[in-house]
């Protein structure tokens, strides 16, 4: 089936989708709760959508489309508050970060839906490691080809989104010296990475899509999982790299963040996205994961290295008049903060230093996702 035109949609809204945990208040470790809470959830309206996951120990929350920072954050209050209440009812926890400490793959089970079925079948035991949790931002764009020069031009920058949302730095009960391990786990898959570098829609289109439809290795988008990625049907481009944070307070940020810098790269003040940007982009990838804040990335166009979080506060200062024109200075200064007191992945480690055991993070997680700490 042909992948057709890009749905236009106004440019520069706004939309988050959350991937988070269910706990078990008896020993915090990840609980096959997903069918319970989904159910009852079913009674009420919700302040958004909220679906499963491909392994049971996990939901998705949608936001609707916004314009502003302040909108979307009173939204993703009110979704965490419903939320927290109905896990209070089924006595389990709900919380952010990329990974659970200590949780093992071998006990999930696959949530019971046709798709997530199929993709168990073709990945094998991926599918229950993919028990990861991660933040995906939509913005929209007017046309397919604005959409595709958005998703390169953003390369450059999708160090600081992983960096500044880093939460998953331990897996399977250990310290992985990873800020973001979460990322590991979505490598393993044959259509991870990045997309290929086409600036022209109808080129993306009727050749590259059209020619991979026919090798049958895909059937739509969804079979991507690149680190950004055109939502065609929605008229957005998807930033998928970021861990889920421990609040929603920095989920709306990041979202801003990524909204102002959106405007701010249709401006064209940058030169433009070409190939060779992508000499860098897996080794700055890497550097974003493995060391966060403190990691060293080369300047795709003049092979600068840079300290992570000077270039993030550099920009974010860039970012200045277009956030203050989209409603978004509140997330820069949020995320300023960030690069001042460390990343949600130094919370969990100070948390475990404090608790002395992997069970103190997840209670610390659970806390801090309520905002009680």
């Amino acid at each position: 089936m042909a992948l057709g035109p890009f749905t236009a949609s106004t440019p520069l809204t706004m939309g988050v989708e959350l991937e988070l945990q269910l706990v078990s208040f008896s020993d915090y470790d990840l609980t096959a709760s997903s069918p319970d809470l989904l159910h009852l959830l079913e009674q009420k309206p919700f302040p958004g959508h909220v679906t499963p996951e491909i392994t049971e120990s996990m939901i998705e929350i949608n936001s609707d489309i916004h314009t502003r920072h302040t909108e979307l954050l009173a939204q993703l209050h009110e979704v965490r508050d419903t939320l927290v209440r109905a896990g209070e009812k089924l006595n389990i926890g709900i919380c952010g970060g990329g990974t659970h400490p200590f949780q093992k793959w071998v006990e999930r089970r696959i949530f019971e839906k046709p798709r997530f079925k199929e993709v168990s079948s073709l990945y094998g035991y991926l599918a229950k490691q993919f028990t990861v949790f991660g933040q995906h931002v939509h913005i929209g764009t007017g046309n397919g080809d604005d959409a595709l020069y958005l998703l390169h031009s953003l390369s450059r920058y999708l160090p600081h989104f992983i960096a500044l949302s880093a939460s998953s730095p331990f897996v399977q009960g250990g310290d992985t010296l990873f800020n973001s391990a979460r990322l590991n786990s979505v490598f393993a898959f044959p259509m991870s990475g990045r997309a290929p570098f086409l600036l022209s829609w109808d080129e993306f289109a009727d050749k590259f899509f059209a020619k991979m439809e026919h090798t049958g290795v895909i059937k739509s988008m969804k079979d991507f999982y690149w680190d950004i990625r055109p939502k065609p049907e929605y008229g957005t481009i998807e930033l998928r790299v970021c861990d889920t944070p421990l609040t929603v307070e920095r989920a709306a940020a990041l979202a801003a963040y990524l909204q102002a810098l959106c405007a701010y790269l249709l401006d064209r003040k940058e030169e433009p996205p070409a190939e060779d940007d992508y000499l860098v982009y897996n080794y700055n990838r890497f550097q974003a994961c493995r060391f966060g804040l403190d990691g060293v990335i080369v300047h795709p166009k003049t092979y600068e290295s840079l300290s992570l979080r000077e270039d993030i506060l550099t920009t974010l200062r860039k970012m200045d008049p277009y956030a203050e024109r989209l409603g978004g200075s509140a997330a820069v200064n949020h995320l300023m903060q960030v690069t001042h007191v460390g990343s949600d992945a130094q919370y969990l480690r100070d948390q475990f230093a404090s608790s002395g055991s992997v069970e103190g993070i997840v209670d610390a997680a659970v806390q801090r996702f309520r905002g009680r700490r």
